[in-house]
């Protein structure tokens, strides 16, 4: 299970990775297994609609069991599966990476959403929160 204080901490060391990195400031969602949200945060200076996108990042995740860096290469191959599947989870899905599942002995627990920098920045600022809570992180 995922609890409060784990997804607090995934966001806090997630905006601290950010920080130090001097990343663009950043939307952080994260979502519980179920696709209900646990944590979020937007930095000052977060661009309009990074929120929408993070939280699409982590749906999309979750809903397909897979990360979005996975969605991103089915979005290519199959676009057709992916337009269809976003229109079946009520259009919550971005296909680039940065939606990052969460798991714990192999399972699917949930799933980290963040949006403001490059994709590839907004997925290691995930894994750095994921991994400092003591779980795995898949970015596909």
């Amino acid at each position: 299970m995922l609890t409060l204080a784990a997804a607090q901490k995934i966001v806090d060391v997630a905006t601290g990775h950010a920080v130090e990195n001097g990343f663009k400031p950043m939307a952080i969602g994260v979502l519980d297994a179920r696709g209900a949200l646990k944590a979020f945060i937007a930095q000052d200076g977060t661009s309009l609609k990074r929120a929408e996108i993070a939280l699409a990042k982590a749906h999309g995740a979750v809903a397909l069991g897979m990360g979005s860096r996975a969605l991103m290469a089915r979005a290519e191959s199959q676009g057709y599966f992916i337009a269809a599947a976003t229109a079946a989870i009520g259009g919550s899905l971005v296909p680039v990476p940065g939606g990052v599942l969460i798991k714990s002995e192999g399972i699917i627990i949930g799933a980290v959403g963040i949006s403001g920098d490059t994709s590839d920045n907004d997925e290691a600022a995930a894994f750095a929160g994921i991994r400092a809570a003591g779980f795995v992180a898949d970015g596909g």
